[in-house]
This record gives structure tokens, sequence and C-alpha cells, in this order.
């Protein structure tokens, strides 16, 4: 059957998800970008900043947990539409840190608690709302794939919807340090907090389930349920996440997600302040590079997704091509290993380096969360998403705050660049360590069908 006589319409669904990817990057990297001006003018150490992205990484760890069983019990429509409205209401706050800070100052005064950095507190309120909304962004975004992609095109749908990812981070410095140049710091989380909003009015026009979904032709619907295998066990029924942790499938994503995602916050958030500290870079002189690395990661994002079909092509089960796709994806990352040490020629080599590494996280991330749709069944696949996503927001909160002692260490003793050396060593290796676990405790495809 041709694609033209099965439809097109789950890759509108697909573009949608997309759009909603990258408008949650957009919001999430305004603050790194103003990070190195804001810290001047508040008086910021290093690790005053880790304990702001900190906040942002937990809340969002600890609600990845609870987004995806949320998701799970409200559909996929409705889910989503709060997590935007939360998220999208958490970036515009961070224009409002200041009074909020003051606010609360003020009330743990009244308890007798100590002096509270004004600005510290406001940004730390504002991350937390931003992470409680954004964890549902990517639970919400694979059980839509789940739903509207049979198994074969799930790691390519997920490649294209995840470079959202990369579209956000690129129009971040495209269009933040000039906003703020020309209209202040707060009118750059008001503008980009605002999106949001727009993208709903479409996904109301274009989204419900599959199968209350007048434009998809009958043909498309059966083709995206043609996974018989998957199609037999129930998929209305609570998945107690007590039953899911004792699966090693859970485990392998969980420990996956832990040992990478603070690898792709560590370069989302520190890179700012990476070109600042080593190359005295800052506003808008970092928009051109980073705009640049952020590019390369589209290549990997999509390229990434379909790259494992090579091997699934050749007779392999999905699960075990895409791990032999991640184990080739996983030794791109060393590279980041020659960051530093070749910096000192020019800051274009490290900026390079960190984007073949960060490319190659992409391409890691679509393909590690569809080995959760590999493994689950449909009314699963949120919920495990979200127990990795939780792990990996601790992981990035891990990073964060190790990062930021680190480089205030050094700093003191006029060393920074030893702080980003043990970091980027960290970056290059995570991966190979991940898969490494990740195929020990699942050696071989085994779908799950006792759920």
């Amino acid at each position: 059957m041709s694609t033209n006589t099965i439809g097109k319409y789950r890759w509108t669904i697909c573009t949608l998800l997309f759009f909603a990817t990258t408008v949650n990057y957009l919001d999430r990297q305004v603050l790194s970008l103003l990070a190195p001006s804001l810290s001047e003018t508040y008086g910021w150490s290093n690790g005053d900043y880790a304990n702001i992205t900190s906040v942002f990484q937990f809340v969002y760890a600890i609600s990845m947990l609870f987004a995806g069983r949320i998701i799970d019990r409200l559909g996929t429509k409705s889910g989503y539409t709060w997590a935007i409205i939360i998220w999208s209401i958490g970036a515009i706050l961070h224009a409002l840190a200041i009074p909020l800070g003051e606010a609360t100052a003020a009330v743990l005064g009244l308890f007798g608690i100590g002096a509270v950095s004004v600005s510290i507190a406001g940004f730390m309120i504002s991350r937390a709302v931003l992470g409680f909304g954004e964890a549902g962004n990517f639970p919400a975004a694979i059980k839509a794939t789940a739903e509207y992609f049979p198994k074969k095109e799930r790691a390519f749908a997920t490649g294209i919807f995840n470079s959202g990812t990369n579209v956000g981070a690129i129009l971040a410095p495209l269009s933040v340090p000039y906003i703020a140049a020309a209209w202040g710091w707060q009118t750059a989380f008001i503008l980009i907090g605002a999106v949001g909003f727009l993208w709903l009015i479409f996904w109301w026009m274009y989204y419900e389930k599959p199968e209350d979904q007048k434009r998809l032709s009958k043909e498309e619907y059966d083709y995206i349920h043609s996974d018989k295998e998957e199609e037999s066990v129930g998929a209305q029924e609570k998945v107690a996440w007590a039953k899911l942790l004792g699966y090693r499938q859970t485990w392998a994503f969980a420990f996956g997600k832990f040992m990478t995602d603070g690898v792709w916050w560590f370069f989302l958030f520190w890179l700012p302040a990476y070109l600042k500290a080593q190359y005295d870079m800052e506003k808008t002189e970092i928009a051109l590079p980073l705009t640049v690395l952020y590019s390369m990661t589209m290549v990997g994002s999509i390229g990434g997704g379909a790259f494992p079909m090579y091997f699934i092509n050749k007779g392999y089960a999905p699960y075990d091509g895409r791990m032999r796709a991640m184990f080739l994806i996983a030794l791109i990352p060393l590279v980041v290993l020659l960051a530093q040490p070749l910096g000192g020629i020019s800051f274009w080599i490290p900026v390079l380096l960190i984007g073949v590494g960060a490319s190659a996280h992409q391409a890691w991330s679509a393909n590690i969360f569809t080995t959760v749709s590999d493994m689950f069944p449909k009314k699963a696949v949120a919920s495990v998403v979200g127990i990795g996503g939780m792990a990996g927001g601790l992981g990035g909160v891990f990073v964060s705050k190790v990062a930021g002692a680190l480089f205030d260490h050094y700093k003191e003793i006029g060393q920074i660049q030893t702080g980003y050396s043990i970091m980027f060593t960290f970056c290059a290796v995570a991966y190979v360590i991940a898969w490494t676990v990740m195929k020990s405790l699942v050696p071989k495809y085994k779908l799950i069908t006792d759920l």
C-alpha cells in the first residue's frame, strides 16, 4: 500500500508536537542566555546560578513522575493543554522575579527566617513553576506518538518532534539577547512565554484521539494500529508504579536518562556562561556561535531517529536495531574530550566539537525515548517516560550542582578552565556508560505483555 493511499494526517500531529517542543525549549533557555548579565547585575556566583537552575531541574524531575501518570489519566489532549498553560505562565513569571523575591523574603521574615536574596528567591519560584509545567511535554508527546504511529515509524517521528528542542535552542540566541537589549530582560521573558498560548489554538483545532479523529482515513487508522502483538494487550487498565519498577526495562530507560539528560542541560544552561568565562563573550556576541552549535544538533535529532531503520530493515527487532544504533551514537560525544585542549586556538573549535556532542545527544534522545514504546504497551508509555524523566531531571540537578561548585572553586584559584575540562570529560563518556548499563539490564528485546 502506498503512502498516498494510507494518508498522512499522522504527520500533522507530529508537526504539532514539534512546535510544542520548540516552545518548550525556547522558554527554558531564556534564563541561560541572560544569566551572564543577570549575574553581574545581582551578584550571583556560579553556585547561585546552579541553585536557580537546579530548582527547575528538581521540580521538573519530580513532576515528570506525576506528569506521566496524569497524562495517562487525563488523556493526551487535555494533559498537553494544562502542561503548556502552566509552563507559559511560569515563563512569564520570570519577568516578575524581583517583586516575587521581595514578597517571598517578607513572608519568610514573618517566620523568623533570615535574609534571603531577593533575586535568587524570585527566579527560583519562577523556575519551579516553569519546571512543573514543562514536565508534561515529553510524556504527552511520546504518548501522542504511540497513539498515531506504528512502531517502525516512531523513532523517526520522535526524532522530528524532538528536533524542536534544537529549533528552540537556535531561535533563543537569535531573539532573546536582541529583545533584552532593545526592551529589557523582563520583556524577553514575557514575549517568549506568551508564544505557548498561540500553540494551544492549533492543538485544539487539530488534535483528537485516532478513534475520534474525523480527518483520519480508515486506511491510515488501520496502518497506525498494524502492530498486532501490541494490540492484543489491554489498553485501559491502570498500571501501578510499583509494578513498572519491577521491570528491568524501566530501570534501563531510567538509568540511560539519569546519565545523559544532565549533559544536554549542562550544554543548554552553561554554554553562555562558558563563553563568558573563557572568551569574555556575552549578550549579542554569543548569538552566532550558539546558533551554529544548536543548528548542528538538527542533524542528530532527525538523522538519529532514522538511523535504527538501517538495522530494522535488515531484520532486527525494533529494540535490538535501536540498541545497535545507540551504541554507535554513544561513541560520537567522545570528541568533546578535545574541546578544552584545542580551545586555545579559537572559540569556534570547542563550539563545533560541543555541537557534534550535542547533536549525538539528540540522536540518542530520539532513540532512548522510543525504547519505551518498543517494549511497553501504550497504556504504560507515558508513566514509564515519566519515571525516566524524573531520573533524567535528578541527573541534571547533580550535574548543575557539581558544575557550580567546580567553577566557583577553580575560579577562586584562577583555573576555571580546569573546571570546564572536568565537566566536558563527563559529558564525553556519559553515553558509553549509559549504553553499557542499559544493554546489561536488557540484553535482548522482550515485549511486556503482562501489564
